[in-house]
């Protein structure tokens, strides 16, 4: 039997983990400057819990905006929870990092793309183009992005 390292996993670890620290930052001090944040998440994993409205709104994938208000963001080591407005109606969603598909925060042109089995083929810079705004009109505002590649920060 031939043992290997699993890269992709322990990848797709780091990535959370880093999503993780960056939402306690913001939990204790709020977002500094122009960021925000694009979190595109499976609406059917079996530990999100959202309204029954937004999943059968949104049933295979909902992307969230963190940025001009939200509530009560509380991180544990498995996802967070937070409360979000939809049209000056307060929704509390939790999402496990494991949901996760990606992360944006177009201030700094920085972007994470998580890759299933079924994704195997994507190519890692395909653009988003469907994202859910909920809290700027809460009718579900289009706005296009791109998930940036990791490379473009390296030196």
């Amino acid at each position: 039997m031939t043992r290997t390292i699993d890269y992709g996993n322990l990848m797709h670890r780091a990535m959370r983990s880093l999503i993780q620290q960056v939402l306690i930052s913001v939990a204790k001090d709020g977002l500094p400057g122009a960021h925000h944040f694009f979190i595109t998440f499976d609406t059917m994993h079996p530990d999100v819990e959202i309204a029954d409205w937004l999943s059968d709104r949104y049933p295979g994938e909902m992307t969230v905006v963190i940025q001009h208000w939200f509530e009560n963001l509380e991180i544990t080591d498995e996802g967070f929870t937070i409360t979000l407005n939809f049209g000056d109606n307060p929704e509390t969603l939790y999402i496990p990092y494991d949901s996760i598909k990606t992360f944006v925060d177009p201030s700094v042109e920085f972007g994470l793309r998580f890759e299933t089995q079924d994704d195997d083929n994507a190519a890692d810079e395909a653009p988003m183009d469907e994202m859910v705004e909920p809290n700027d009109t809460g009718k579900g505002a289009r706005k296009d992005a791109e998930v940036v590649s990791l490379d473009k920060f390296r030196k």
